[in-house]
């Protein structure tokens, strides 16, 4: 009887609970068929960020348009927003960079991520499905803009129109059959782009699911074969001006430790003198070209998968251990560009960007030895985003960013400021290079100064650059 009693007790709960969710779910289909979805709540506008507004610039900050010469200014402005519209059409500007919202309690089933075509091929939507309750006629639609939706030739309980249009109606009094025609819907893009993308919409009497297509022509790998040693994962590469007595004991102290390693030295002196020694590749530039100018130079003839970035006044010691670099690279292969340590100063900053209004630019505050967390299972490296003139890098990577041959003295954290985004860096503590002694060739040292320390118009330079290119409204340097 006890039994009895507690089975009865049991079946109750199990009946109300079944009644509780039942009424959930009217009421949810009422407030559904009330109060439909509209377009606006399922797309947000295009925005890579939630408030699209102008940047605060903060304290201290470089306020650009007041560097900008006055009767300048406008036709500067209307050249840099067709610009900015250009850029943004090439880097994510498509579909694919529109917010989606997932409305509640769907009987839709559809891809939300990684659905990802070939342009101009047939693919089958993955997932798709619907999941209704008992209906005497289950009708959904599907519609693209880019692209043609097709599905296999219907059997006799399923009407069909559409079928290799844009909008593809199915009706079916059969929810197994309509599935199964659902499973054989593909996609094909009409347009031939090498990146761009679609958005589907999935329609069910109230209900409609926004998902992205991804159309993407595939990339062939391009690998770099390491070998066997040191000598074929690292190209050491360096910019020299007017200090062949400081290149030279820099590459003394390279061949004390590496004796086999390629050097290549981008040389824009007055003057050249010939720089002999195996494994050295020694070349000539017009003279006064700039840092940035001698830095394309030297990496666009690395062939190796990394290359060492050093000063000509620079000198290798004990402790300047490129292997380690390698295995940190190697062992995090997101990595693009890994820092270390010169005599000890392991400088390295963080740039803050917020994008602003498209007419008034965005803000930059880059803050010395700003820094994120330390990198997973290397504990004396942390992610940041520019690192010291002394590291090991990604060439191909470092390739795409490139240099501003227009920027010749006042110029280091540009380069990083261009990768954002782009590049990941990470700065180590555990590899160090030494800096040479100041010389008394005061001479060649005076003139070498003539160049080194820049002209305020350099200085102009780069901020009407910051300006435009960059499209900056300010800069702090911090």
């Amino acid at each position: 009887m006890i039994v009895f009693n507690r089975f009865k007790m049991a079946l109750a709960v199990c009946v109300l609970t079944l009644l509780f969710y039942m009424i959930l779910y009217n009421n949810h289909e009422e407030q559904t068929k009330e109060f439909p979805a509209t377009q606006e709540q399922r797309l947000m506008p295009w925005s890579h960020s939630p408030s699209a507004g102008p940047c605060t610039c903060p304290d201290g900050s470089v306020l650009l348009k007041e560097h900008i010469p006055k009767d300048q200014y406008e036709d500067l402005v209307q050249r840099r927003a067709k610009e900015l519209q250009q850029y943004k059409a090439r880097n994510g500007g498509s579909e694919l960079a529109r917010q989606l919202l997932a409305m509640p309690n769907s009987p839709l089933q559809y891809p939300i991520q990684g659905f990802t075509v070939r342009p101009l091929t047939s693919t089958y939507i993955p997932g798709l499905a619907l999941h209704a309750g008992q209906r005497s006629s289950y009708k959904i639609s599907l519609n693209v803009s880019k692209g043609i939706l097709t599905t296999e030739v219907p059997a006799e309980e399923v009407t069909i129109k559409g079928n290799g249009e844009t909008m593809l109606i199915m009706e079916s009094s059969s929810l197994a059959t309509l599935n199964g025609l659902l499973a054989k819907v593909s996609y094909t893009s009409t347009v031939y782009h090498i990146h761009t993308g679609d958005l589907a919409s999935f329609q069910f009497e109230n209900h409609e699911a926004v998902f992205p297509i991804t159309i993407k022509q595939p990339h062939i790998p391009v690998l770099y074969d390491m070998g066997s040693d040191i000598n074929s994962h690292v190209t050491i590469t360096t910019k020299t001006f007017l200090r062949y007595p400081q290149l030279k004991v820099l590459l003394s102290s390279i061949r004390r430790f590496y004796s086999n390693i390629e050097v290549i030295v981008a040389d824009d002196s007055f003057e050249p003198e010939h720089i002999t020694g195996e494994h050295i590749r020694h070349y000539i530039m017009p003279p006064a070209q700039g840092w940035f100018a001698g830095r394309n130079l030297a990496v666009s003839q690395v062939t190796t998968k990394y290359f060492l970035w050093v000063d000509d006044d620079f000198v290798f010691t004990e402790h300047t251990k490129i292997e380690k670099l390698v295995e940190v690279m190697e062992a995090v292969p997101e990595l693009d560009v890994l820092g270390g340590s010169v005599e000890g100063n392991q400088f390295y900053f963080s740039l803050h960007y917020e994008e602003g209004e498209e007419m008034d630019g965005g803000c930059l505050n880059r803050k010395s030895n700003g820094k994120f967390h330390s990198l997973p299972g290397y504990p004396k490296c942390s992610l940041a985003n520019g690192v010291v003139n002394f590291f090991l890098a990604r060439t191909d990577a470092v390739q795409k960013v490139g240099f501003d041959p227009k920027l010749q003295r006042v110029a280091h954290s540009e380069f990083f400021m261009d990768g954002l985004g782009s590049l990941m860096v990470a700065s180590c503590g555990h590899v160090s290079i030494g800096h040479q002694p100041k010389t008394n060739h005061e001479k060649a040292e005076a003139r070498y100064a003539q160049f080194r320390h820049p002209a305020k118009s350099d200085e102009e330079f780069k901020l009407q650059l910051h300006f435009f290119k960059n499209h900056l409204k300010c800069v702090r340097y911090g």
